[in-house]
């Protein structure tokens, strides 16, 4: 405890130093040490560890105090520009902590970065789009090296929910700012303007012109559809909240040594998290056939293969591999036409007829011994908005076939009545049909799920506005842009609460960062949507499903799935009530 005579203190040798002050610099430190308990936990654990005899004795001292040593702290977050899987910019952000005095690197998370309404995408938009994201990277670098390394500096990563608060709160000045300076620009712009004229006589005869259509359009005998919505506005810079938000979840659950879905099970619940944790059931896209594919056939975007309950994720993607393969032999069949990988991992490749593509998929099942309905069931993404017609106000489900929104009511029906191995659909209409979404629902949610993935509103509009009139019976959710982690356990609670079945979903342009496996599980989804089984961004994404499930089952903790026993309750009870039977099934998990 005391100082020798013969250390340097400060630059200067003790002997030069005053027995005055010689003794008060000992005092000093006797009281340093005595305000920290160093005297007594040394003298404690010497004398166990003498008991103890441990092999590594220093080892043993460096444990011992660890226990006592200051939680990790944020020291800096570091933003970089990465690839996403498509070659655009999008970001990755490291956190490093304060580790025992030394600044260490936690972990990385990367998020992928979208800059436009999936509603109003096309292909006209690309060269935008990427001029869009390259803008929104260097804003969102500039944010996360500058002004949100220096508010979350010194923060602990364990408090998800403070961290998140001052990331939205960042985020809403930056928007206030935005609009402030937009209307500031308008106000110059109106000062600017030269006085307008009056109109020239030929204008008002151009007015008049312009009414004799609308009389034509009230001799059409369907009525008017509701007008398009304005795409969901982006803001250049966002991804960098939630990339920045999920990296901080993925260094809590980093330094307290537990597993990320863990992490956010406990973030998930107030009380103790559920001894029991259910997989989501994995929705695998086998087959693309809508407007994209070159086919006739522009309805059927997605087909999805749900494998048979029951089964573990190393058997249901066994399965669906196997058909997958199979499929690829087809596809390989003389005179059947170009086909190709899409961007989300499964052969596209169009067709003629909306027969086609059901009867390829029945004879592969059939050549591998599996029962459509039964092996295997499907559900379908429709991509409704991508087809409508808006001059004729028509969707053109097949080239040259157009049906109005309440001619698809009776159109689906009849789909689900010919193919009962279908189990749900997915964006059949517009977000705008709300009167045919309503409609569809109540007549076919009894055989099977009406679900929203464009069609959705985004997250920031559910938590503000709420899930509204139930038109569906769930949402596909997706993490991107500014989106907190503790924004999606909101969503969650909220779907929960109005008996909305969660299912967590890709963005287009995705990175190989694997978190959202761990999100989808912590969170409880129902289902898991992530594409094919191709291209390394979603295979990631399976592959760390495969590891989850397996810890989970070696420590007994998995649980049974709801969408087993949402089944059981149809095939047992013949339940004609889907919202009944659901609500039942969520009770009972």
């Amino acid at each position: 405890m005391s100082v020798s005579g013969g250390q340097a203190v400060n630059g200067r040798h003790s002997s030069s130093l005053e027995p005055r002050d010689f003794y008060q610099l000992k005092q000093r430190a006797a009281e340093y040490y005595r305000s920290n308990a160093v005297p007594q936990r040394m003298q404690q654990v010497l004398n166990t560890m003498f008991y103890e005899k441990p092999d590594d004795m220093y080892g043993h001292l460096a444990n011992y105090f660890a226990s006592f040593a200051k939680p990790a702290a944020i020291s800096r977050i570091i933003g970089r520009e990465i690839l996403d899987t498509n070659g655009q910019s999008t970001i990755e952000v490291e956190v490093l902590c304060t580790i025992k005095n030394f600044e260490k690197s936690v972990c990385f998370a990367a998020m992928s970065n979208c800059c436009s309404d999936p509603n109003y995408t096309t292909q006209d938009t690309g060269n935008n789009d990427n001029e869009e994201k390259a803008q929104s990277v260097n804003i969102a670098l500039e944010w996360v090296n500058e002004p949100l390394n220096s508010l979350l500096k010194g923060l602990l990563p364990a408090n998800q929910i403070h961290v998140d608060k001052l990331l939205s709160e960042y985020f809403q000045r930056k928007v206030e700012e935005d609009e402030e300076q937009k209307k500031k620009d308008n106000e110059d712009e109106k000062l600017t303007e030269p006085e307008s004229l009056p109109p020239p006589v030929s204008a008002a005869f151009g007015d008049k012109k312009k009414k004799s259509p609308k009389a034509k359009k009230s001799l059409v005998p369907e009525k008017n559809i509701n007008p398009r919505e304005p795409p969901e506005s982006f803001f250049p810079g966002s991804v960098a909240i939630g990339a920045v938000s999920l990296a901080i979840a993925k260094a809590a659950a980093r330094l307290q040594n537990i597993i990320l879905y863990l992490h956010i099970a406990s973030l998930n619940q107030a009380e103790e998290p559920r001894k029991e944790m259910s997989m989501p059931l994995p929705l695998i896209t086998i087959l693309e056939c809508g407007k994209s594919s070159g086919g006739k056939v522009h309805l059927l975007k997605e087909m999805i293969a749900i494998p048979k309950p029951g089964l573990g994720y190393k058997q249901s993607i066994k399965m669906i591999r196997d058909l997958q393969q199979e499929i690829s032999k087809w596809m390989f069949a003389p005179k059947t036409g170009p086909a190709a990988i899409s961007q989300s991992g499964c052969w596209m490749k169009g067709y003629d007829r909306i027969e086609q593509p059901f009867e390829m998929i029945q004879e592969v099942c059939t050549a591998l011994q599996l029962t459509l309905g039964d092996d295997v069931h499907l559900m379908l993404n429709c991509g409704a908005h991508e087809l409508m017609d808006y001059e004729k106000q028509k969707y053109e489900v097949i080239t040259g076939v157009l049906k109005h929104p309440d001619e698809m009511i009776e159109f689906y029906i009849n789909l689900v009545k010919q193919y009962p191995s279908i189990i749900g659909l997915i964006d059949p209409l517009r977000k705008e049909d709300v009167e045919q979404w309503s409609k569809l629902c109540s007549l076919l949610s009894p055989q099977c799920y009406i679900l929203a993935d464009a069609a959705s509103r985004s997250i920031d509009k559910l938590l503000t506005e709420g899930l509204g009139a139930k038109l569906y019976s769930g949402l596909v959710v997706k993490y991107a842009n500014q989106t907190t982690i503790s924004n999606l356990i909101q969503v969650a609670k909220l779907m929960e609460e109005n008996e909305c079945i969660f299912i967590s979903g890709l963005t287009d342009e995705e990175t190989m960062d694997d978190s959202m496996a761990d999100i989808a599980v912590g969170l409880g989804a129902r289902f898991i949507k992530l594409g094919g089984l191709c291209h390394g961004e979603r295979v990631a994404k399976y592959n760390r499903l495969l590891a989850i499930e397996e810890e989970l089952a070696q420590r007994g903790a998995l649980g049974m799935s709801c969408f087993i026993l949402f089944l059981f309750s149809l095939q047992r009870m013949g339940d004609k009530d889907y919202g009944r039977s659901d609500r039942n099934c969520t009770a009972r998990e």
